[in-house]
């Protein structure tokens, strides 16, 4: 079904929002309506006929590894059995009896973005889709009334600038996700082996230095997974992020695919103005950053391109063992021209090659413009940057913030990779009025150095893979350091849970990586955390150096605080950042200074 917007009768933002509420309804529709593929259904270990149909390239890239005696990994039979769009009968029958998913369908129900989370929380936790990060203030309301009603009456934004429901009891699984196709967002291919949520620069359009609104291309990759059943069912997740050069910073070099705008200089063989530069396979949990491929893309090109890549991918991603399925370790195998030659292939025409010189350097990240008011580049309107205790809001908290953006702002809810949000399209003489709502929510728009860089991921209170209790852990962090130390320069903590990395723990200023310490002489063990120092992103952009190892969680706000102190006694000058401090030190020369500190 496709929906005409193009009356007279509705102006540009009412057709958005048609579309964008038809589409959330249709994609419910997308994997009921397609036939059954070749394949499905078939014994997980045996090579069928030539597959057909829109899981063809998934079932043919199987049949390879099976026809060289390799056993598929169990996600891998999970698919080959049944495609999970093809179970959502099965999926509703489990709901109805309030049924917890078995281990397939629990792999298979991630991709209507539905995780069951058990042994640490009997429930579901749904993961939205939300491109750009950006949705509506009526939307942002209805999450609240859906979290409400179906799950723990809380959500958190995470570092996809998403949102996640949690504490979803099997009985309200379906009633939760149809309700979020019915306000115009979808839940539809964000966990499992799909592309997750699309990230876009969160101040897109409004941004005094950026060189693209990244809005647009966002929307258009969304839609065009959503509507193509052909780009599920991956070897593994896969991640896209747009960066139009805004002042805050979307981490795009941590993402399979980095589409970063840049200003190319005349004179250089090709056409001068903004283009896309390419960077893939980024996966910074595997300590390793997108790879500049010195090829640029034209802006209206990017989904095509991004098309071709993750068909690549699909082609020759591992299917035996998911530690080694990310595309990075294809690109590490072959190389990245190898790669991108076969991109060239399937595109059919050769892509755009730059030197390094031709392109202007992208304007600097302010570390700091995701928290407080910002001039936007319409005169006399503002961005304010809320700040939120580790990504978490209530219901209460959301609704009040969606009031705040419709009756002092444009309306618009702005999701930050930083775990909080901004409200934009304040004039300046509702600042004041604004702020003080903010606050009456129990909320803040201004934050230390140490609050503002403050991140974490789930941890173990609900998520199986983590090691420790990352969010109470690193509220702990802020509680203790706060008033002890001092930070006047831009500073990132972030606690991780397990390998995964969800919180980016390696490109940190401080990063800190969940662990079991052994403890007594009888295997004993106990939370706490490897720490890491000097991470960073973008022209900064490494790997943070290991500080200490196991450190229990009840002395890790000690570390932290004496680390950082160390920093205050020994940099340079007042001016110099603990991301250049912490680079001027090997990990056992920062430790040694730490060491030297007293904890207050």
């Amino acid at each position: 079904m496709k929906l005409e917007t193009t009356s007279a009768d509705f102006s540009d933002e009412q057709k958005r929002y048609l579309e964008g509420f038809m589409s959330g309804l249709q994609v419910g529709r997308v994997g009921r309506s397609i036939g059954v593929a070749a394949g499905t259904g078939a014994p997980a270990g045996k090579v069928d006929p030539e597959p057909v149909g829109p899981d063809a390239a998934g079932f043919k890239a199987q049949d390879r590894f099976l026809r060289e005696g390799k056993k598929l990994s169990d996600p891998e039979k999970f698919k080959r059995e049944q495609h999970p769009f093809d179970a959502y009968e099965r999926l509703k029958a489990q709901a109805e009896s309030n049924t917890p998913p078995p281990p397939a369908d629990n792999f298979r129900w991630r991709f209507y973005g539905l995780f069951y989370v058990a042994p640490t929380q009997d429930s579901f936790m749904c993961r939205l889709r939300i491109p750009n990060g950006i949705l509506k203030h009526w939307q942002f309301a209805a999450v609240a009334d859906l979290a409400e009603s179906y799950g723990g009456g809380y959500s958190h934004v995470t570092t996809r600038a998403n949102i996640q429901i949690r504490e979803i009891p099997p009985k309200h699984s379906v009633a939760l996700i149809e309700g979020i196709q019915d306000i115009g967002l979808c839940s539809r291919g964000s966990g499992a082996d799909n592309i997750r949520n699309v990230t876009g620069t969160p101040t897109a359009g409004i941004d005094p230095q950026e060189l693209i609104d990244t809005r647009a291309y966002a929307r258009e990759w969304h839609y065009h997974i959503l509507n193509d059943r052909s780009l599920t069912g991956l070897p593994r997740k896969f991640n896209v992020a747009f960066d139009g050069a805004g002042k805050i910073a979307v981490l795009e070099d941590t993402n399979d695919i980095a589409f970063g705008a840049v200003e190319v200089k005349d004179g250089f063989g090709v056409a001068p103005g903004v283009w896309f530069r390419l960077g893939i396979g980024g996966i910074t949990g595997h300590k390793d950053f997108a790879k500049d491929t010195g090829i640029i893309v034209k802006p209206a090109d990017a989904t095509k391109v991004a098309d071709a890549i993750v068909r690549v991918f699909i082609d020759t991603g591992d299917r035996t063992n998911r530690l080694k399925a990310r595309m990075k370790y294809v690109i590490d195998a072959i190389g990245v021209e190898k790669f991108m030659a076969a991109v060239e292939e399937k595109l059919g025409q050769k892509l755009v090659r730059a030197l390094a010189d031709a392109i202007v350097p992208r304007p600097a990240f302010d570390r700091m413009a995701h928290i407080g008011v910002h001039p936007q580049k319409q005169a006399g309107l503002n961005w304010i940057g809320v700040a939120l205790p580790l990504g978490k809001l209530t219901g209460d908290q959301m609704r009040g913030l969606a009031r705040i953006a419709q009756d002092l702002g444009d309306g618009d809810i702005r999701l930050t990779v930083w775990q909080n949000l901004l409200i934009s399209g304040v004039a300046d003489e509702k600042i004041a009025l604004a702020t003080a709502a903010i606050d009456a929510l129990g909320l803040a728009v201004t934050a230390s150095s140490i609050r503002a860089g403050l991140i974490a991921c789930t941890g173990n209170s609900g998520c199986k893979f983590a090691a420790s209790d990352t969010k109470r852990h690193a509220a702990a962090i802020g509680d203790w350091c706060e008033p002890r130390v001092r930070i006047e320069t831009p500073l990132n903590i972030h606690l991780t849970g397990c390998h995964h990395s969800c919180a980016q723990h390696y490109i940190s200023d401080i990063g800190l990586l969940a662990a079991k310490v052994p403890v007594g002489t009888d295997d004993d063990t106990v939370e706490g955390y490897h720490l890491y120092a000097g991470g960073g992103f973008g022209p900064d952009g490494d790997i943070g150096q290991e500080v200490y190892r196991d450190v229990k969680a009840e002395d890790t706000p000690k570390a932290v605080e004496k680390l950082l102190k160390a920093y205050v006694t020994n940099r340079a000058s007042a001016d110099e950042t603990f991301l250049a401090f912490s680079r001027r030190h090997d990990g056992e020369s920062l430790r040694k200074m730490a060491d030297a500190e007293i904890s207050a």
